[in-house]
């Protein structure tokens, strides 16, 4: 097996495991998930490729890998997985710099205003 399917195999091993403990908690996150990923305005494919690049903002390397094989199985091509990478590094950076450019230099004139 590889990393990913590893990584993969395990959460659905662990989910399973919490299932048996909180079978209502985890019917509901599976209902709502699926309801959530099912083909609607958006394909299911763009929700996934939407969700590869939210797990990459959050840094979950497990929800990654699944999202980049689900988007896979709803018929994504590599370069619409890497052009999802694209985006979401876009918007990262956009984040960064339009606080930057507010909060920190609001911050910073707050401080020379105190001195």
């Amino acid at each position: 097996m590889s990393l990913v399917s590893d990584k993969i195999s395990a959460y659905k091993q662990e989910i399973h495991h919490y299932g048996e403990t909180m079978p209502g908690v985890t019917e509901a996150y599976h209902a709502f998930t699926g309801e959530c990923f099912g083909d609607g305005a958006l394909d299911a494919k763009t929700k996934q490729l939407i969700a590869v690049g939210i797990a990459l903002s959050m840094n979950q390397e497990v929800c990654t890998f699944y999202h980049v094989n689900e988007a896979r199985a709803k018929g994504a091509s590599d370069e619409e997985i890497l052009e999802t990478v694209a985006v979401a590094s876009a918007a990262l950076a956009g984040n960064a710099l339009s606080q930057g450019v507010t909060r920190v230099q609001q911050a910073l004139a707050a401080e020379s205003a105190l001195q």
